[in-house]
């Protein structure tokens, strides 16, 4: 069955823009990923809804406030608008793993949230992630889990990508977010009778 709602979630940091170890505590430091914003756009106009889930646990280390998330985030969406794309929320975890919620990635938290939100089957939803907490994330909450070697990610050995795989089964690696994009605009024209040319 189709689902009312074309969505992909999407996290944030190594994957829309550059990750920072000392986490994006203002706008200028919203470093967007090239080709990142152009493959939301494209997205956007296939149809689909992007939301971001993301941990932010520089709040409540107290590294940034609520105020300077909304400004951030405020670029962010100035930056996307500029190409034409749009992220419609950002569903974000403001804690630090001590705090022991049930929002932090790898826990489902974030996802199910978005999956009431929008009414939708978690199981037709595609994740994007940079990491294996976020591929654990997508798995817990039943998301169809995607790596894209961004971020994080581009660091990794090949033996720490097979273990990676090994450990979410099913995941789909992608060169970045644009190579995701490709993907799901091939994938949505694909004759449904033969799922090969999918490969």
């Amino acid at each position: 069955m189709q689902p009312v709602v074309k969505l992909v979630i999407l996290g944030r940091d190594g994957i829309l823009n550059e990750y920072r170890d000392d986490h994006v505590k203002a706008p200028n430091e919203w470093q967007p990923i090239d080709g990142a914003l152009e493959a939301v756009a494209r997205l956007n106009h296939a149809g689909w809804h992007t939301v971001v889930a993301t941990n932010q646990s520089g709040i409540g280390r107290g590294m940034i406030d609520m105020a300077s998330v909304n400004a951030v985030h405020a670029h962010m969406y100035r930056q996307l608008m500029a190409v034409g794309g749009r992220v419609d929320a950002v569903f974000f975890c403001p804690h630090t793993p001590e705090d022991q919620c049930d929002c932090r990635k790898p826990l489902p938290g974030l996802m199910k949230e978005i999956g009431k939100r929008y009414g939708i089957d978690l199981r037709l939803v595609p994740m994007v992630a940079d990491t294996l907490r976020d591929l654990q994330a997508a798995q817990a909450a039943g998301c169809e889990p995607h790596l894209v070697r961004t971020g994080r990610s581009q660091l990794m050995s090949e033996e720490q990508l097979a273990h990676v795989l090994a450990l979410v089964p099913g995941t789909v690696v992608h060169e970045d977010l644009a190579a995701f994009a490709d993907y799901m605009m091939r994938r949505d024209h694909a004759p449904i009778s033969t799922p090969g040319d999918l490969h």
